[in-house]
């Protein structure tokens, strides 16, 4: 296996190479294999980006045959009709049964070109500038959206400039159980003297991703959507990482009922593992000027092509919705009976998520990745999130077969005990 010149000449920044140190060749499904002959379970799925697993054969002939039709690739903003029927596939297929009417906007290939434009788009319609986050939240690292991004590792990382912009509460559950986080937010912005700026809007993940898989309650939510009413403030959601099938729905705030002024996807939205991003608002709420914001890549066609294919193969009716679902409480058992083991033997772990994002709390960084370097040696690939990384988070193909699913969490178990000496 030759990595010397990946280790030579790839910039020190790189994190996954680290934690998985081999050379892949190619994929299928849930299957990862590397250039040394072993092949691996996917848990990871490029970080949530590969929702349909590695190469779809229904997306890839998709995408083979707009390629050798000589379709367009790159056409700026610019109509196409990969571009229309995308648009039109969104609005059928996903927007209408759910009852949402949103217009579009593609900003760029990346789920934080989606926030940056979110965040920007509600200062501009709220005329203020003032975004409420919360606690252990993940939006991006660009400078508007890490304003909005708790995570000191990457705030830290600007050298030194300041953040602005943004004000974090407590995210539900953040200050311990039987602690009302809502009523602080209430609180302050009914306090002229709270020292909290009249917020444009807030931005959530309903279900955090790399800040643990903490998911926000039901009622939470729908308290939250209230309060964002009643004050004048628009709702983000940042459906980027739980979005897109996630969590057992296409967006991840259906489980609650709530409707959103302002959505971000990305990462699965191409179902290929193709950058793409999309920034859905309420019609009115549209008031860009032409090219106001913009970018060289907002018109990906072979991420339109990818995408369509997806929503129509998938979400035409509810069938995959309920595997997803049934699939999440799979792991939802394996990992309360892993954290059970673990607590059993003096080391308190819990679990958690939504659908098929789930998370084993191990309690410290420290112990998650020596769990999960010994899953790597043993054929599974899977990573951690939380503020000291202390979580395992399983985000693995929503398409799994229960075969490779129940065969990783095996080894996902198999890799406990064996840190623990049981093996």
């Amino acid at each position: 296996m030759q990595t010397q010149i990946l280790e030579r000449m790839e910039s020190e920044v790189r994190t996954y190479s680290r934690s998985f140190p081999t050379v892949f060749t190619e994929a299928k499904g849930a299957r990862l294999h590397a250039e040394d002959g072993n092949q691996y379970i996917d848990f990871l799925a490029g970080a949530g980006t590969l929702n349909y697993g590695h190469n779809h054969p229904k997306l890839k002939q998709a995408l083979a045959d707009y390629i050798a039709s000589d379709g367009i690739v790159h056409g700026l903003d610019m109509w196409s009709a990969a571009k229309r029927d995308y648009l039109e596939t969104l609005e059928e297929v996903i927007l209408k049964p759910r009852g949402l009417d949103y217009k579009v906007h593609l900003p760029g290939p990346t789920g934080t070109n989606a926030v940056e434009a979110a965040i920007r788009l509600a200062r501009n319609a709220k005329g203020r500038h003032n975004i409420v986050t919360f606690t252990n939240g993940f939006h991006g690292v660009t400078m508007g959206a890490l304003a909005t991004t708790g995570n000191r590792k990457f705030r830290e990382a600007t050298g030194g400039i300041p953040t602005q912009g943004a004000s974090f509460m407590p995210f539900d559950g953040y200050m311990g159980e039987g602690v009302d986080t809502l009523s602080y937010f209430e609180k302050l912005l009914g306090d002229n003297s709270g020292g909290l700026d009249v917020p444009a809007a807030v931005i959530i993940e309903t279900v955090q991703g790399e800040g643990g898989i903490n998911p926000a309650g039901i009622p939470w939510l729908q308290r939250l959507e209230k309060i964002c009413r009643d004050h004048d403030m628009l709702l983000i959601v940042d459906d980027i990482q739980a979005g897109c099938g996630r969590t057992g729905k296409f967006f991840s705030f259906e489980h609650a009922g709530i409707t959103p002024d302002i959505v971000t996807n990305s990462k699965s939205l191409s179902g290929f593992g193709l950058p793409f991003a999309h920034v859905l608002m309420r019609p009115e709420l549209d008031i860009w000027k032409p090219g106001q914001y913009n970018g060289t890549f907002r018109g990906f066609n072979l991420a339109f092509v990818t995408a369509a294919a997806a929503m129509r193969h998938f979400w035409s009716d509810d069938t995959f919705e309920r595997d997803v679902q049934r699939k999440g409480r799979v792991v939802e058992d394996r990992f309360q009976k892993l954290a059970s083991f673990m607590t059993e033997k003096g080391h308190p772990a819990s679990e958690r998520g939504r659908g098929l994002m789930r998370g084993l709390d191990v309690g410290d960084g420290d112990m998650a990745d020596k769990i999960t370097a010994q899953a790597f040696k043993n054929g599974l690939i899977i990573e951690t999130s939380g503020h000291s990384g202390q979580v395992i988070k399983c985000l693995c193909p929503l398409t799994i077969t229960d075969e490779d699913l129940v065969g990783g969490l095996d080894i996902l178990e198999q890799s406990v005990k064996e840190v623990f000496g049981q093996a």
